[in-house]
């Protein structure tokens, strides 16, 4: 049984140094099934933190989620060193498994107080010394890189705040800016978010932990920012395709490639070209309704309802889908035009500011959400 300990020792530090060059080391998004265990069990259990079901109560248990899932990793590494080591040692020393473990973890934390004199342990103490020290490091090294992006983000999410209300909406986008005119800043707007949106594809898909790191601000998100930047510039393209800039292109295929990658770092599965007639969720009512409350607003449509419709609606097919499958595992705020979430909710308008100009009248307030939304 000796030599089954020590072969099985081997394979456990085997796999925990694979998923450590995995998670930690190799720059490419390669799938962690640490990390989406460890997120999937722990989104469950923080559940239950939140018995009333609604959103707010969600967003303040899951806020936890990401530091959960870093001292998650880190342990179970830890743990993993901690019995491989142990089951080497027991066959390699016909020692007790109690003293095979205690030794075990003196190495691995350099304790040093269950070392012996047997020279043909020493090469495999040494080695669990070192291996304590080197996972500690390498997570601690990864948290400067983890909140250098996120600190990135959440530049980009907070400005965009002001443009598009709280939770972000495409079509509140373009409203505000003819409201103040300030429609010239849009294609500004669309080059910022396309490289966030390029650093965002790199960024989550190499360290997909970083989906699980929240905003401040329950009602701020990053995919629910990069799906209204999307659906502004689709929405621009649609109805505006002569006076439209060219950056709404830009930021529309960085948008959609961004979030493949995700995808594809999370094994979600998508159809890279779809059909531009191919279904969606999003319902012609309610982009009617959006058009609507645009032209209120003094945005100059070049093409009909109808006839932007298709243009549209071959946009967003390219996201939809993905954008919708990231929202509900993400558990982001319910926001129009981002689909259903696993809990109970409705999808909430953005909140827009009331006119304080002397002697004019309130803007109107976005329409009211639909089934779909």
């Amino acid at each position: 049984m000796t030599w089954i300990s020590g072969v099985a020792g081997g394979l456990l530090l085997a796999a925990m140094a694979f998923s450590v060059l995995r998670t930690l080391v190799v720059p490419r998004g390669l799938y962690s099934t640490l990390v989406y265990r460890l997120w999937w069990t722990l989104r469950r259990l923080l559940r239950l933190a939140a018995p009333r079901g609604d959103y707010g109560a969600i967003d303040r248990a899951q806020t936890w989620l990401a530091p959960l899932i870093l001292i998650g990793m880190l342990a179970t590494w830890l743990g993993a060193a901690l019995a491989g080591f142990g089951l080497m040692l027991h066959a390699l020393s016909g020692l007790a498994w109690g003293s095979s473990f205690r030794e075990a973890g003196s190495s691995l934390f350099t304790l040093g107080f269950a070392s012996g004199a047997r020279l043909r342990l020493s090469a495999l103490d040494f080695v669990a010394a070192a291996t304590g020290p080197v996972l500690i490091a390498l997570q601690i090294a990864y948290l400067p890189t983890l909140y250098a992006a996120y600190n990135r983000r959440e530049l980009e999410v907070t400005l965009l705040q002001s443009r598009a209300g709280e939770p972000a909406w495409g079509p509140e986008i373009l409203a505000r800016q003819y409201l103040v005119d300030t429609e010239t800043a849009l294609p500004e707007l669309y080059r910022a978010w396309e490289r966030l949106a390029s650093d965002i594809g790199e960024s989550h898909s190499t360290y997909p932990v970083l989906l699980a790191f929240r905003s401040p601000r329950p009602y701020r998100h990053w995919l629910v920012g990069l799906v209204a930047v999307m659906d502004a510039a689709a929405m621009q393209l649609a109805l505006t395709p002569r006076s439209a800039p060219p950056e709404a292109r830009l930021v529309l295929r960085a948008g959609f490639t961004a979030l493949r990658d995700v995808a594809r770092a999370l094994r979600i599965p998508f159809d890279p070209d779809p059909d531009p007639g191919a279904p969606i969720q999003l319902d012609p009512v309610e982009f009617g309704a959006a058009v609507a409350m645009l032209e209120a607003a003094g945005f100059r449509v070049e093409r009909a309802t109808e006839e932007a419709w298709p243009h549209f609606h071959g946009w967003r097919v390219n996201y939809e889908a993905v954008a919708y499958r990231l929202c509900r595992r993400c558990d982001a705020v319910p926001a129009l035009w981002t689909g259903p979430r696993d809990f109970a909710s409705t999808p909430i308008p953005p909140r827009r500011p009331a006119d304080r100009r002397p002697g004019e009248g309130s803007p109107g307030r976005p329409p009211a959400a639909g089934p779909t939304a």
